[in-house]
């Protein structure tokens, strides 16, 4: 089964966190570019997190804010 998405806003620190899984401590980092963090497994590479630095700033902000990943989102049917 897929991972569900979590989001948290850390507003002393001013990061949105979008986890697919709880961090931990192997998981290795990467700066995908305008100040967002993956971070990774570190056997298969896949994006288990990403962090938004400077979240609240962005929503002032007039242009559009998108994320550098792609996405297969789909519905989840409880059951």
């Amino acid at each position: 089964m897929e991972a569900k998405l979590s989001f948290r806003y850390d507003r002393e620190a001013d990061i949105l966190h979008i986890d697919k899984c709880a961090p931990y401590a192997d998981q290795e980092s990467e700066e995908l570019g305008d100040d967002v963090i993956a971070r990774l497994n570190p056997t298969s590479g896949e994006i288990e997190t990403l962090e938004v630095l400077f979240f609240s700033t962005r929503l002032l902000r007039d242009d559009l804010f998108e994320l550098p990943v792609t996405a297969d989102l789909r519905r989840v049917i409880e059951s």
